[in-house]
């Protein structure tokens, strides 16, 4: 009778222990969650209590195993399971701790200055990010060489491995350049303030936002729902535009090649009028000029102005929309055409009339819509 009591005291009496610690630490965190919403920390924290209940476990089953004497001939391996057990669930506490504690520390930054320096709370996201990525990763070298080191065999191998780690680094160095590049280029991103999670960018033609970064790659959402992963490196050896570097606001072209009679007057008072109407602009600044002339053709040059990407893309479209149909509706005559009828002569009489091979002074020729002179 005592050898089926005491296994089931020990190992039961450990499962219930841990369920009421489990349990009473929960309750704890979330009386304080509901007393101080000015903080996440005991919301964030008890996002580890499996792993924390999982801990609690091990370590009751590993320091009692011995007083149920249970499967006598498989103890040693039980203990080894145990332990390893222990030794992961401690890393898995250990990460979400960190996590709930670094991301409370950004979210109390970020309130503080999301209206004030938006900039740098983008930056101090991406630090966050892969500050909690590097103490992901050394939590998980540790644990992981932890439980290699509670097998005999590789405690006994460790004084070779060490002999020849320097070796082994060289090689392994040489082999991953490429990898060891870019996780310096994350570290750099990161600190140097290079590119930010939630910038505006444009690489290699493509104008998208930063959504992920790593240690090794970037992730960049683009305005049609792609996303182009790409190493860091190459933000650190080749030239992109970042357009939310420094203060938002952003200047936007609009150009259009008109007939040389564009009413360029006009055109000023109806961009004026719509970008009136245009929630878009930021009314900083507009203005419209004649920037280039062709023999067939002016280049017309609208400048408008916004308080981000975003809004100067709109800002931008809906002047050349609108413009455009504006001079089709009013003035199609500034649109550009192939002319296709004679040059005018210079006048060889005094009457002021330019001559014509049909004898119609050119001044008084009327054209068809097709640029064809009517006879």
């Amino acid at each position: 009778m005592e050898n089926l009591l005491r296994p089931l005291i020990v190992v039961g009496g450990s499962v219930v222990l841990t369920l009421v610690i489990g349990w009473a630490t929960d309750l704890l965190l979330r009386k304080a969650d509901e007393r101080h919403h000015e903080t996440p920390l005991w919301g964030l924290l008890r996002r580890g209590r499996i792993p924390y209940q999982l801990v609690l476990l091990a370590a009751l089953l590993r320091g009692s195993y011995d007083e149920a004497e249970l499967l006598e001939s498989r103890a040693e391996g039980i203990g080894r399971t145990l332990t390893l057990v222990l030794i992961g669930s401690t890393a898995w506490l250990v990460i979400r701790i960190a996590a709930a504690i670094v991301e409370t520390s950004y979210s109390r930054y970020a309130s503080a200055r999301a209206h004030r320096d938006p900039a740098r709370v983008r930056r101090v996201r991406t630090q966050v990010t892969l500050i909690m990525r590097v103490v992901s990763a050394i939590v998980g070298v540790v644990a992981a060489a932890s439980m290699l080191l509670t097998f005999p065999a590789f405690r006994a191998a460790g004084a070779s491995l060490l002999a020849s780690a320097g070796i082994l680094g060289i090689v392994a160095g040489v082999a991953a350049q490429s990898t060891l590049s870019n996780m310096f280029a994350g570290f750099q991103i990161a600190f140097g303030d290079m590119v930010r999670i939630g910038d505006t960018v444009v690489v290699d033609g493509e104008w998208g936002t930063v959504e992920e970064i790593t240690l090794t790659y970037l992730t960049v959402h683009t305005w049609d729902e792609r996303r182009i992963t790409m190493p860091v490196s190459y933000f650190t050896s080749k030239p992109f535009e970042n357009w939310s570097r420094g203060t938002p606001q952003m200047t936007g072209i609009v150009f259009w090649h008109l007939d040389h009679t564009a009413p360029v007057e006009a055109m000023r008072d109806k961009l004026r009028d719509i970008l009136r109407e245009c929630p878009a602009w930021d009314g900083r600044a507009y203005n419209l000029c004649v920037t280039d002339t062709t023999p067939n053709t002016i280049q017309v040059r609208a400048l408008v102005t916004a308080k981000d990407a975003d809004d100067i893309w709109t800002v931008r479209v809906a002047v050349r929309e609108q413009m455009v149909r504006w001079l089709a509706d009013e003035h199609p005559y500034a649109l550009p055409r192939v002319n296709t009828a004679d040059a005018i002569l210079p006048p060889s009489s005094g009457n002021g009339h330019n001559p014509s091979p049909d004898g119609v002074p050119l001044q008084q020729r009327r054209y068809h819509s097709s640029g064809r002179p009517e006879r």
